[in-house]
């Protein structure tokens, strides 16, 4: 099957489905879409979440229980769910007094958590209960907090404080430093194709990339690696950066592996490795993926790094 030849979801899900393991990396509504368009894959597919979210019903979870990031995690979930109720559900959110501002989601899932012996449990629970069949983990099941330190020389806490950032930081880090999730490790070193982004940059893609043992995991695997483009700038100092750029940073989280190929509309500057531009938005929705186009792109991107 030649590239061009892959033009349809079926085409480009026929190509796919044999491959031992895809993972994805990230966070927020990116990670949630990206997986969506690859649920055909089943358990064969894996998110790996960023858990470092301090803002809204997570943060106010995170502020009285000492808990992981529910959010992003819950968002993956309601995109994986085969029911479009159980989506609206997991997304409702509540605007009376006691309640204001969380989510059900959220709280559902540090409900089961209280009664499970580790966050994951919470998480295959809630899996089974949607009929989620492809796998969601945390990128580590223990609190931690995003930092950055600025380019005059201040340390930036919490995810919102890096987020409101109005330059790149120096540098990124976790406070405190904590281990993978080992089923993510295990998972990773299974893999054929790692995905990464798309999403916020500094606040979705890289805190999974900030935990040593998922650099080295990835550098491991020997697995193709692909960079998902946001299909709009963010509102961020990253969407002022090339996509060029935005490789040279990934790459420095990547323990010494390189990033394979790129599927972005707009990535002209590339030219040392191959570029997929065939993505569109979705209708009425500038910032979203298709998914259609998304999943045969994908395909489109695998077939050429292993038909050279």
């Amino acid at each position: 099957m030649e590239t061009q030849h892959i033009q349809t979801s079926s085409q480009a899900s026929d190509y796919l489905r044999p491959l031992q393991r895809i993972t994805a990396l990230g966070g927020g509504h990116g990670l949630g879409r990206l997986l969506y368009s690859l649920k055909f894959m089943g358990k064969k597919l894996v998110g790996v979440v960023a858990t470092t979210d301090n803002g809204g019903s997570t943060g106010m979870l995170r502020a009285t229980h000492k808990c992981i990031a529910w959010g992003d995690i819950r968002n993956c979930l309601s995109q994986l769910a085969q029911q479009p109720l159980a989506a609206e559900l997991l997304n409702y959110r509540y605007n009376d007094n006691q309640l204001n501002g969380h989510s059900f989601g959220n709280l559902l899932l540090h409900t089961l958590n209280e009664i499970s012996a580790r966050p994951i449990d919470s998480i295959e629970l809630l899996s089974r209960l949607l009929k989620v069949n492809s796998k969601v983990l945390p990128m580590s099941e223990v609190p931690t907090d995003l930092t950055a330190d600025t380019v005059e020389d201040l340390h930036c806490f919490g995810e919102i404080n890096v987020d409101a950032l109005v330059t790149m930081p120096k540098r990124l880090s976790l406070s405190p430093k904590v281990a993978a999730t080992p089923e993510a490790i295990e998972h990773i070193l299974q893999s054929d194709l790692i995905l990464l982004g798309p999403g916020s940059f500094l606040t979705s893609i890289m805190p999974p990339l900030l935990v040593e043992e998922i650099q080295q995991a990835i550098a491991a695997s020997g697995a193709s690696i692909l960079y998902v483009d946001n299909l709009v700038k963010e509102n961020s100092p990253a969407g002022r950066l090339s996509t060029q750029e935005r490789l040279t940073w990934l790459e420095q989280y990547l323990g010494g592996a390189r990033v394979h190929a790129v599927i972005s509309p707009k990535a002209h500057e590339i030219t040392h490795i191959p570029v997929v531009q065939t993505v569109t938005p979705e209708a009425n929705t500038l910032h979203r993926h298709d998914a259609t186009r998304l999943r045969i792109a994908i395909a489109q991107a695998y077939y050429q790094l292993n038909n050279k």
